[in-house]
């Protein structure tokens, strides 16, 4: 029996899981609330946070799972990408829980997880794979051949679709994190009351900047005029908004599924949470004939279950770290 005990620190939630052959046996969150009044992640906070939730959460996971530690196969971390400071706490951790028990060391890529969530529970994407995978720091298009041979395919050249969504919520005037409110207020409003431009984009290449900065002077513009224009048109604004970025999004995901003649096609990462994307990818589906997976709620946002399963299909490929690995705030793939 493989039991792997999974951490998962790359930003601001500190989490750990435990896995068994395979099958997720917990999955314990801390989320960090001290960062809403700062209207965003402030890492040193972050770090500080993570200190103090990591035993208590290792601790409930092995708890919550029935595994006692002299029981686990091996140990897991997220290496990267993430904030550096939050990493190495749960690298830190990882390896001295590992080294005292004499476990072998896992190292994860974040990004490669978020994939690997649609692995965790049935039913489970056949290959080739295409998932769309969407956060707050990234987008990227991701093709997977096998649980462990992906390739990156497209990604954006500058900000994620993640990062539109918090910092419009932010021109809004709505708290950190926005883009769930975002996602809230657009159930309300009109999709098509306002139209963004979307910069015309090469291959499967995103880009988003541009569209912060005409969402911006939209509403600069606006306000001009009418100083309560937000709080007046807020759903329709938020449903605008998002209309656009889910649009730009499909785009590509249906161009690279035609284009590569994959009909496995999923969404992973915080956004994927998100409930209009979420029925974009439904819709299309249903007219080219795509088998769509969308991992549980629980799966979507950052989370060690994720870690552990990636774990699992490493450790079973042999695909160990040792003491001396470290971890990365970088966001390539090479430590997939």
């Amino acid at each position: 029996m493989i039991n792997i005990l999974a951490i998962e620190s790359s930003c601001d939630d500190t989490s750990a899981a435990v896995i068994s052959d395979g099958r997720v046996l917990s999955n314990v969150i801390a989320t960090q609330q001290v960062h809403e009044q700062y209207g965003g992640v402030v890492p040193e906070m972050a770090s500080r946070a993570h200190i103090s939730n990591i035993i208590p959460v290792v601790d409930l996971a092995l708890r919550q799972a029935a595994v006692p530690a002299d029981a686990l196969t091996a140990v897991a971390f997220t290496q990267s990408p993430g904030l550096i400071g939050s990493l190495l706490v749960g690298a830190g951790f990882a390896k001295a829980f590992a080294q005292a028990r004499n476990l072998p060391l896992v190292a994860v890529h974040h990004m490669q997880a978020h994939v690997m969530a649609h692995f965790i529970d049935d039913p489970k994407p056949e290959f080739p794979f295409l998932c769309l995978t969407v956060s707050g720091g990234h987008t990227q298009l991701v093709l997977c051949k096998a649980q462990l041979d992906m390739a990156v395919i497209g990604e954006t050249i500058d900000d994620a679709a993640g990062e539109a969504f918090d910092k419009t919520a932010k021109m809004l005037g709505l708290p950190y994190p926005g883009g769930p409110l975002i996602d809230q207020y657009a159930a309300q409003g009109d999709p098509l009351k306002y139209t963004f431009p979307s910069a015309p984009m090469p291959g499967y290449q995103f880009s988003f900047s541009g569209l912060k900065t005409a969402i911006l002077y939209f509403l600069q513009k606006q306000q001009k005029d009418n100083p309560d224009f937000i709080a007046q048109n807020l759903a329709d604004i938020c449903a605008s908004v998002q209309y656009t970025i889910i649009k730009i999004l499909m785009q590509k995901l249906q161009k690279a599924a035609k284009d590569l003649d994959v009909s496995n096609v999923g969404i992973a990462g915080g956004v994927s949470a998100n409930s209009g994307l979420r029925a974009a990818m439904l819709r299309a589906g249903e007219a080219n004939g795509w088998k769509v997976f969308i991992p549980a709620f629980e799966y979507c946002t950052d989370n060690a279950a994720m870690i552990a399963i990636t774990a699992h299909y490493k450790f079973l490929a042999g695909q160990v770290a040792d003491l001396h690995t470290t971890p990365s705030a970088r966001a390539n793939w090479q430590h997939g």
